[in-house]
């Protein structure tokens, strides 16, 4: 089925709105659970999504968005399950697969077949993994990890951390950083891999050099994702990132002449896009083809 132009931007523009619905309940998703409503609201949204996508013949968003709705209908009939930090990024996650796509259709190819297969392939074994964290929850299966205030506190002091990095940068802010950083060191128990992350985050924000803009996505992406691993498993193996290790060690001035850019193609595009005029990027893309086929 081929939609006019009119109904497809329509689709779009409504997709995004139920998408900001989802990541609204799914980024504190404990709080939501109390909410009868957001539940049924967040149900609805991807309920809407996976109608219109189906009208419109768009099977790849359709499937996805279908997959969400049949968990959040799970939720909504069982309100006494437990959140945790590796629900909501597996849900979060979820939801990136559904906004990827939806990105797709709205850029200049649409949303080509081969590509959105291979996006669903992808995206699998997390669907596959949430549907079975999901089943175990409700069956009280789930084996224990760290205590279970570990993720809540976590959380709480990286959301307390993200509105200092949106601050003007300090030095007073800068020791209020360090010393979450410190306090989250002492909440992971004696987990070595931990406590060496949080020390090398404390030292990359302890030195000035590093802009927050920069520092930001690194400390608190690298802590979640660690915070997640440790309350599944009290052994898992962590480690800092070599990114995050070399901004320890950043000298000043050095960010007037180099930039850290995203292994993810897309992110790293829209980053040098911003920071690279048209001359320098046409002779990258020139360097990259050489490369690429050399």
């Amino acid at each position: 089925m081929v939609a006019s132009e009119e109904i497809v931007r329509f689709f779009i523009e409504e997709g995004k709105e139920h998408l900001d619905t989802l990541e609204r309940g799914l980024l504190d998703l404990k709080a939501s659970m109390k909410d009868p409503e957001m539940v049924n609201e967040m149900f609805r949204a991807a309920h809407s999504v996976k109608g219109g996508a189906a009208m419109l013949g768009f099977s790849s968003i359709q499937k996805t968005a279908h997959r969400l709705e049949d968990y959040f209908k799970i939720l909504k009939e069982n309100t006494s399950i437990p959140v945790d930090q590796k629900l909501e990024t597996l849900f979060l996650k979820g939801l990136d697969t559904l906004r990827e796509l939806l990105e797709m259709l709205q850029g200049p190819f649409g949303l080509q077949e081969e590509e959105a297969n291979a996006i669903l392939k992808d995206a699998e074994p997390s669907f596959d993994e949430l549907q079975k964290y999901l089943e175990a929850l409700q069956g009280g299966g789930v084996a224990a990890g760290m205590d279970s205030d570990f993720t809540d506190r976590t959380l709480d002091i990286l959301k307390q951390m993200l509105q200092l990095f949106k601050q003007s940068e300090s030095k007073a802010s800068r020791q209020k950083l360090g010393a979450f950083c410190q306090h989250l060191s002492e909440l992971g128990g004696d987990s070595p891999g931990w406590k060496t992350l949080l020390e090398t985050a404390r030292q990359a924000i302890g030195n000035a050099s590093n802009p927050y803009k920069i520092l930001a996505p690194f400390v608190i992406k690298e802590i979640k994702e660690a915070s997640v691993a440790l309350a599944a498993d009290p052994q898992a193996k962590i480690a800092p990132s070599r990114s995050l290790k070399q901004l320890t060690q950043i000298e000043n001035g050095a960010w007037s002449k180099h930039v850290i850019v995203s292994l993810d193609p897309k992110y790293a595009a829209q980053t040098l896009v911003k920071v690279m005029d048209k001359p320098q990027l046409v002779k990258l893309a020139k360097i990259l083809y050489k490369a690429a086929n050399g």
